[in-house]
Formats: C-alpha cells, structure tokens, sequence
C-alpha cells in the first residue's frame, strides 16, 4: 500500500498492486486493473517512487 493524497487534501492508501497506469493530466490520474480512478496531488514520479519503495519493503520483508 503507498500513501497518496486526494485533491482535497485527504491522505488514503492505495493497493500498489492495482495500478495499471498513472498519466500526468495538470493532476496525476492513477487508473486501476479494476476500473477505479484515483486523481492524486502527488506527480507521476511522486507516486512510481512511492511503489518502488513498498516493493523495496516487501523484499526487504522476505529476505528477513
């Protein structure tokens, strides 16, 4: 899960896992596997940099 911010400032988490595409429209437009559409104050690069590190968790995780 990575923490993102709505554009009326409310903090939520998302499911990495579900993220099909994030496009930067002037606000960042994060639309999931399941249909679902989440517009984010955090840039594209913001929120790759937020799934590279709960992935970096996960594996971190496993190995101990």
């Amino acid at each position: 899960m990575v923490e993102l911010t709505k554009l009326n400032g409310k903090r939520f988490y998302l499911n990495a896992e579900l993220i099909e595409t994030i496009e930067p429209t002037p606000d960042t437009v994060i639309k999931l596997t399941n249909e679902k559409t989440y517009i984010v104050r955090e840039s594209p690069e913001e929120v790759v940099n937020k799934v590279i590190e709960y992935k970096r968790r996960i594996v971190k995780g496993s190995e101990g």
